[in-house]
């Protein structure tokens, strides 16, 4: 089932080409110094936003915080699995993800 979902996470990724999938056993994409996107070990896809851009999100998606590991990742909204069937679209948020990060000093 992980092998599965990753699989989902490899082609939303390779739907944008301005960064790649990086990471063997807990998959990422990360750019200026900063992680933008995780795939965790309970299949589940995070993508950082804002703080602003996370709490209307959350509201429109209707969901939460992304967590791994047990641990809340704050600036990470949970993508639900019923918008992994629009690749399209995710690959906007993706892509406003990264340059969300790309806006912050670079680490």
């Amino acid at each position: 089932m992980w092998k599965e979902k990753l699989k989902v996470y490899d082609a939303l990724i390779a739907k944008c080409d301005r960064f790649e999938r990086k990471g063997k056993t807990m998959p990422f994409t990360a750019a200026n110094g900063y992680m933008f996107s995780l795939f965790n070990k309970a299949g589940e896809i995070g993508i950082r936003f804002s703080k602003e851009v996370q709490k209307k999100y959350i509201e429109e998606w209707d969901t939460t915080l992304y967590k791994s590991y047990n641990s809340i990742m704050h600036g990470y909204v949970l993508i639900p699995e019923h918008m992994w069937d629009d690749l399209d679209t995710l690959a906007g948020y993706l892509d406003e993800s990264y340059d969300y990060v790309m806006s912050l000093p670079p680490k």
